[in-house]
């Protein structure tokens, strides 16, 4: 492997962060340049809607340390505005190009905007970043009066709940009949009572008909003739992958960029993609390509485009992950292991656990407060759910690809999992790192 190749990670989140630590672990020695539009470096996006827009940290304690030496080009504060699949280049701002031997696109989703909403308005803010976290607390503490927050999704109760924790009254908007809905009436009944008895309020099956934005507060006139006062709105009604630099560059833009089982863009030989933006045929649950917004499919996901780019497409393993997330909301934590959105149909596995069930199979499960039964329901559903065999291609000729004299592989351990990461699997937050045994879809393949 020459010292003149050089890999471009566009995206400096978890999976551009996480791509970059697995090329080296891989023993690239070429250059790579990690290309990201905040002027950041990776930090833990989860804390964005809980501790930092309490005040519970500081921006600099949610960064990402790389637990290895990266060497790598940062290029913060910089978007791409194009890609020439053709010429392998990526275009920057100001007529400045940069050349790759192979691409990594981790460019992740940015949230959607409400239309009619007052999007001028400092106080109508989304949350995404460590900066919308900021301007959220900013809008908060120049007035003592009700927060809301419109969209009844898992960011949109976490911030719900933050609210309450800071003591602030909060109305939560949706137009779902009851929070979470989609996993199931059991956790959405169980999160409607937490939020009642932490006296969070709820307007669900309801929507903004009118908004009004006076001097020192906004005014929010419901579907249900409800008026809400707010010193501060969220919004959080979902994602857009963040694809347009990528029109015209040949890629197939489709909610996504669409990629073969092996995280290969479609119709690419140098372009592999990570994280949120990724829609890939999972081949544990069937053909059809998806998107998986979930912080660990960032993780895994990265490093499996890492491995991808590096054995060349001739070569590259499917990237089959156990899609699994967690998250505490109030005192409670909300587990989810498989595609739960797949589900036609839901049963109780286990008291607090409910299945989801597609043409007579368990596709994916959710539960409210019960680590221990998930442990045993993600273990359940890694055997139900297995990776096809063969999962390994023919070999292609080696020369096709960067996988000439690659260093050992290092597993997945502590540093690679962050605590918040591995928790999901430990009925304590504290517990110690799973073995690879107790987590088998986690392991490393030999490189």
């Amino acid at each position: 492997m020459s010292d003149g190749d050089r890999i471009v990670i566009v995206g400096a989140g978890v999976a551009g962060l996480r791509s970059a630590e697995r090329l080296r672990e891989l023993g690239f020695d070429g250059e790579i340049v990690l290309v990201g539009d905040e002027p950041r470096k990776p930090y833990h996006r989860p804390m964005v809607s809980k501790e930092l827009v309490t005040g519970g940290v500081k921006p600099v304690a949610a960064s990402l340390e790389p637990y290895l030496d990266l060497d790598v080009h940062w290029r913060l504060g910089t978007r791409a505005t194009w890609l020439d699949s053709k010429e392998r280049t990526v275009h920057l701002p100001g007529g400045e190009s940069l050349w790759y031997d192979g691409l990594i696109i981790a460019t992740g989703v940015y949230p959607r905007h409400l239309p009619g909403s007052p999007r001028h308005d400092p106080r109508v803010r989304v949350l995404r970043t460590v900066e919308d976290s900021l301007a959220v607390r900013r809008a908060l503490g120049n007035s003592n009066k009700a927060v809301v927050v419109i969209g009844s999704g898992l960011i949109g109760n976490e911030f719900a709940a933050s609210m309450r924790h800071m003591g602030r009254d909060v109305t939560l908007i949706g137009h779902a009949k009851a929070p979470l809905h989609r996993f199931g009436e059991r956790i959405a009944s169980a999160l409607t009572k937490e939020h009642q008895h932490h006296r969070a309020k709820l307007a669900m099956n309801t929507e903004v008909r009118n908004w009004i934005s006076t001097k020192e507060t906004v005014g929010l006139h419901l579907t249900n003739n409800q008026f809400l006062v707010a010193s501060c709105v969220v919004l959080s009604i979902g994602s857009v992958p963040a694809v347009d630099w990528l029109r015209g560059s040949e890629l197939t833009i489709d909610d996504g960029v669409l990629c073969e089982a092996t995280l290969f863009a479609t119709g690419a030989e140098d372009v592999v993609v990570a994280g949120d933006v990724a829609k890939w045929p999972n081949l544990r649950i069937d053909e059809t390509p998806r998107r998986v917004e979930h912080w660990m499919n960032g993780v895994e996901s990265g490093r499996a485009a890492a491995e991808s780019l590096m054995l060349g497409r001739g070569n590259a393993r499917p990237y089959t992950p156990l899609p699994r997330a967690w998250s505490s909301l109030y005192d409670a934590r909300l587990q989810t292991v498989g595609m739960p959105s797949l589900g036609k149909d839901t049963i109780e596995l286990s008291d607090g656990v409910t299945g989801f069930v597609r043409d007579g199979r368990l596709i994916g499960a959710a539960g409210w407060d019960r680590p221990k039964a998930m442990i045993h329901w993600t273990t359940e559903l890694d055997r139900r759910l297995p990776v096809p065999e063969p999962v390994f291609p023919a070999p292609a000729p080696a020369e096709s690809s960067f996988a000439a004299g690659l260093g050992e592989p290092t597993p997945i351990g502590e540093d690679v999992l962050a605590p918040f990461e591995r928790d999901f699997l430990s009925d304590t937050p504290t517990a110690a790192v799973p073995t690879q045994e107790e987590m088998p879809w986690a392991r490393v393949p030999a490189g």
